[in-house]
This record gives C-alpha cells, structure tokens and sequence, in this order.
C-alpha cells in the first residue's frame, strides 16, 4: 500500500506567491490547497485535514501570528512561517504562538522544501485507523482528493481526464473563484474564446455528476464576473 501524500496548505495574500508555491510543490510530490487570507484559510481548516501549513505573517487583517494561535488551539498541524526577512520580533511571537518554525523572506524554493520536509519527518507516524479521509463532502456526492475520484455512496462516478483535471484545480482552490482564462491555462490548452466556451461545456458536464439541480449548482458554482467556485460543504 502507498504512503499518503501530504496535503499543505498555503496561506499568502499575494496571489503570484500562492501560485508559484503551489506549482512548485505540486511538482515535488505534495498535495496542495490555498488560502487568501486568514479568514479564508479557516474555511479549509474547518474541513479537511491537512499534514502541514505554510503560513505568511504579513497580511491584511488577520496576521499569521493571530492565526497561529487560533490553529494551536484546536490543532496540532505543524505551522511554518515565512516571515519578513530581520522581523525578529515576528519569528519569536509566532514561534510563542506554536509555530514550528520559520522561514525568511525572500527564500530559495528548495530550502522551504527542506524545511517542509524536516517538519515532516518530525512528525509521528499517524495512526491509519483514525486518520481522516482527504474528502470533500458535496452533498450526497464525496470527492477523494487522493484518489481522484467521485463517490456517491459506494459507487464510482466516472470522470473524464478532463474533468479529473478540473477537479484538481477546483480542490486547489476551494471556496475560492477562477476565472475561465484560468482554467484554459491550467488545463495546457491554448488561449482564446472558444477555449474558454469549451471549459463552459466541461462545467455543465462535471456538474450533471455532482449537482443534484446542474442548472442551480450549489457546490460547483457561477462567480460572476470571476470564474468558477468549488464550495463543498
């Protein structure tokens, strides 16, 4: 049996940042969620389980030390700060707050890497009976964020590659929009209008699976003006 894959959670306002720390993880083997802000992080954090969170200090509203100890209070999951580069005062109160460690901005990708992975192996071996599932609950439909698969009790809805690639992005971004364009790029196709109508069709396809109305979605929804949104429950 495969060892689970660690699912990170990003939690940076700067959406360039989030991306490219999500590409580059994803490439090193991690499942990967992101976060704008706190509020949205506690969202994710609320439901689904995470083995480590990658968490900025510096962000409007809420800062990462407040959301540090709001985590520590009801969780274990290992925090990691990126704090701004001689903020010494910001890497003591996060490391008093339950922080694990931290890293200083700007940073080599590879050395968070490292970092991710020391916390890791530090970790306890996690007891496979009491584990959670990485699922999220779409109604009476289940997705297996691992598996990449589409449960509705014990069956297995078939989903296409492409819709198994829209789901990807979707999980990698819950409760939070992307735009067409967006989905065009991620998907490897090339840009232009009638890609972007092509992924209009793909939605309507996927949400049939998942909607219990497709033609009212509640959980793969219309943002208007922004894309689409995966909000479980």
């Amino acid at each position: 049996m495969s060892e689970p894959v660690p699912h990170l959670l990003i939690v940076d306002d700067d959406e360039r940042i989030r991306g490219l720390l999500r590409k580059f993880l994803l490439r090193h083997g991690f499942l990967v969620s992101v976060a704008r802000d706190a509020g949205h992080a506690r969202r994710l954090l609320a439901g689904l389980q995470f083995d480590l969170v990658v968490l900025d200090v510096m962000m409007p509203g809420e800062d990462g030390v407040s959301l540090t100890r709001a985590i520590r209070a009801d969780l274990a999951t290992p925090i990691l700060l990126l704090t701004a580069k001689g903020e010494t005062e910001d890497r003591i109160k996060g490391l008093e707050a339950g922080a694990d460690d931290y890293l200083p901005k700007p940073f080599e990708p590879k050395e968070l890497l490292l970092r991710i992975n020391a916390i890791l192996r530090r970790m306890p071996e996690a007891d496979p009976d009491s584990a959670l599932p990485k699922m999220l609950q779409l109604g009476p439909v289940r997705y297996d964020m691992e598996r990449a698969e589409l449960l509705h009790g014990q069956e297995i809805i078939r989903l296409t590659a492409t819709e198994t690639q829209l789901m990807r992005i979707f999980t990698e971004h819950l409760g939070e929009p992307v735009s067409r364009a967006r989905l065009v790029e991620e998907l490897g196709r090339d840009r232009g209008q009638a890609q972007e109508r092509a992924v209009d069709v793909q939605i309507t396809r996927l949400r049939r699976k998942i909607e219990a109305d497709p033609k009212q979605p509640r959980y793969l929804q219309t943002v208007r003006g922004e894309g689409y949104m995966l909000a479980p429950d």
